[in-house]
């Protein structure tokens, strides 16, 4: 498939399925996945990377043929000011590559603080820093997914 604005991703997915939301860091991926009816978006792990792109993302696919999801979306590190950096580049080369093994549409949604934001709750919640670790990169996917989830709904009734 191809990756496509967000405004544009409802053309392209089925009336209900799964989205599944990705925060990619430099050594674990955030996974988070949504409902079917595309309202809640929940973390599902935490993906170390590995060393190939293949070997990566092979759990993803597996994911997407498990629980029967309709299309992704990436967190693009967007810089405060809106232009993109080596982060953004990386990011886009990631869909990129991940577009040419998954049939599945992409869409890519501008993630700016919201590593920030999940530090901070789970901060006011008192984690410690052990469980702060474990749990940021798919907490923060949530929060990617749940962004996105929300412009989607919105844009639905416009």
């Amino acid at each position: 498939m191809t990756i496509v604005a967000l405004e544009d991703l409802p053309g392209l997915l089925p009336p209900y399925g799964a989205l599944i939301g990705l925060d990619l860091g430099s050594k674990t991926i955030g996974v988070a996945i949504s409902d079917v009816m595309r309202s809640i978006a929940s973390p599902h792990l935490g993906l170390p990377r590995a060393k190939t792109f293949a070997k990566t993302v092979a759990p993803l696919i597996d994911i997407t043929a498990k629980e029967k999801t309709a299309g992704f979306v990436i967190g693009l590190p967007l810089n405060m000011d809106g232009t993109e950096g080596p982060s953004a580049q990386s990011a886009r080369a990631f869909a990129r590559n991940l577009a040419q093994i998954s049939p599945l549409p992409i869409a890519l949604w501008d993630e700016r603080l919201s590593t920030a934001a999940v530090t901070r709750t789970l901060l006011d919640a008192d984690a410690s820093r052990r469980r702060r670790a474990e749990v940021v990169d798919k907490m923060a996917a949530a929060y990617i997914l749940q962004g996105a989830l929300d412009r989607l709904r919105i844009l639905s009734r416009s």
